[in-house]
């Protein structure tokens, strides 16, 4: 692989939340190398108010961000992706388009903040919880020496991440 920016897709049932937060972290931990972007198996329509407030608050660019269709990234003239993550376990287990390329896939798991119970303050503790779980998840991911490894070797690394953050969660 060469030193160039690299495409990465994140996939989420809703993408409402942890697809959203997680293309916002990527373009931001990643800039200059990677281009985030994501989508989901059947988007909400709109992304969560909270994922929003979260993500202003931290300084991130919001107006971009929509919830959309990963179809929007599988027909013609749509970007070619080298990664395509998913995050929550429900868009991991459906059958995806297939994507021009071959890209790198893996799953990282994470709790679904949208889905959150209790109290306001506790339902945006979830959604901050879950961001700082992907901003960590992510900053491994752009450090990963891309232009060191090759294909098969790079996709042994994304296996071997996903798999200690799924023991460790």
């Amino acid at each position: 692989m060469t030193d160039r920016v690299y495409n990465v897709l994140i996939l989420c049932t809703g993408n409402s939340a942890r697809s959203i937060m997680a293309e916002s972290i990527l373009n931001r931990v990643g800039a200059g190398r990677f281009k985030a972007y994501s989508a989901g198996s059947h988007p909400a329509g709109r992304v969560h108010p909270y994922a929003i407030d979260l993500l202003k608050s931290l300084n991130h660019p919001v107006d971009h961000l929509a919830s959309k269709s990963w179809d929007v990234f599988a027909g013609e003239g749509a970007p070619r992706m080298d990664f395509v993550f998913t995050v929550c376990d429900n868009a991991a287990g459906e059958a995806c388009p297939l994507w021009p390329g071959a890209p790198m896939r893996a799953h990282w798991p994470f709790r679904d903040p949208a889905a959150a119970e209790g109290s306001e303050a506790q339902k945006r503790q979830v959604f901050a919880d879950v961001y700082g779980q992907i901003h960590k998840r992510a900053e491994i991911f752009v450090n990963l020496p891309m232009s060191a490894l090759d294909k098969l070797s790079l996709q042994k690394r994304l296996d071997e991440m996903a798999a200690s953050f799924s023991e460790s969660a």
